[in-house]
């Protein structure tokens, strides 16, 4: 029965479609067998050992140094070097100061000198042959002390400055009796003025206006009149004028008065430094109307010292 299908035999076998050599659609040669050079690793303990023992070799032999390590080295060297040098440095003063001098050296000897004259505390000091000393002078006060004779205990050794000797007041009585006869004044004296008072009247206005008119008054050790004053002199002839009698010495004055504080103090009141030095009439801020030193006069000027006192006279 025929189905109305032709079926049609393939004339080529399967044997011979296998014999049949393949093409390359692309590639028409023949393809290249590519060989790996690659090193394979060591695959046993004794040859990975003997390869690192061969790599070893060859470093030593230089054949396989790199930039990157020479440089590395040379880094570490010389920061060994830069730390050692910073040690060596610190370690210095400690060498320097925990030396000993070697016995009987010159620098023991020094030493051992320093030490005598610190632990005796005294000191010496050579000086050139043809250095000179230079002479000096000092700016000093003086003042009369009074005419009085006074007992005096003494011992071998000491005396008592604050008191006057008999010889002492002798000597002194003779100073002033000399110069009374050699100045030219005739006029009134501190006693004249205490007999009979020019200025009745007291006020410390009044005094320091009266003490005024002495300025330019010569300094005379021991006097006491407008031909010559010393310090105490001066403040004792004013103020003989108003009947107010006072020693010719600078404590006697200190001690006739009362002591009043500066701020208080007005022209007129007395300067008296603290060491019996000195005194003068008080002129306001911070002045002092005085007969200064030998070669000065009477006048007005700045107090050069705070070593004072003030004392009002006249007011009880």
């Amino acid at each position: 029965m025929s189905t109305g299908i032709t079926t049609t035999t393939q004339s080529t076998s399967v044997a011979t479609r296998r014999s049949t050599p393949r093409t390359d659609p692309i590639r028409t040669g023949p393809i290249d067998t590519v060989t790996s050079t690659a090193a394979v690793a060591p695959t046993t303990r004794r040859a990975a050992r003997a390869a690192d023992e061969a790599a070893a070799r060859n470093c030593a032999s230089g054949r396989s140094f790199k930039a990157g390590s020479v440089k590395r080295g040379i880094v570490s060297v010389g920061a060994l070097t830069l730390v050692a040098g910073l040690m060596g440095t610190m370690a210095i003063p400690a060498f320097a100061q925990t030396a000993s001098p070697v016995a009987g050296s010159s620098v023991d000897a020094s030493t051992s000198a320093l030490s005598s004259e610190l632990s005796t505390g005294s000191q010496s000091a050579t000086v050139a042959s043809g250095v000179t000393a230079a002479s000096t002078s000092r700016d000093s006060y003086t003042a009369t002390a009074p005419v009085v004779a006074a007992p005096v205990v003494q011992t071998a050794t000491t005396s008592t400055a604050s008191t006057l000797t008999d010889t002492q007041a002798t000597a002194a009585t003779a100073e002033r009796a000399s110069f009374a006869a050699s100045t030219a004044y005739t006029g009134k004296t501190a006693a004249d003025y205490l007999a009979s008072p020019a200025h009745p009247a007291f006020s410390l206005a009044a005094v320091y206006q009266t003490a005024l008119q002495y300025v330019g008054t010569p300094y005379v050790f021991g006097g006491a009149t407008p031909s010559g004053f010393d310090c105490s002199g001066f403040v004792m002839y004013v103020y003989a004028q108003y009947g107010i009698s006072l020693a010719h010495s600078v404590p006697a004055q200190s001690a006739a008065g009362t002591i009043i504080s500066q701020a208080d103090a007005e022209p007129g009141d007395i300067v008296v430094l603290n060491d019996g030095s000195h005194d003068g009439f008080y002129a306001g801020n911070g002045m002092i109307l005085d007969a200064p030193k030998p070669g000065g006069a009477v006048s007005v000027r700045p107090l050069w010292t705070s070593d004072v006192h003030f004392v009002r006279l006249g007011i009880k």
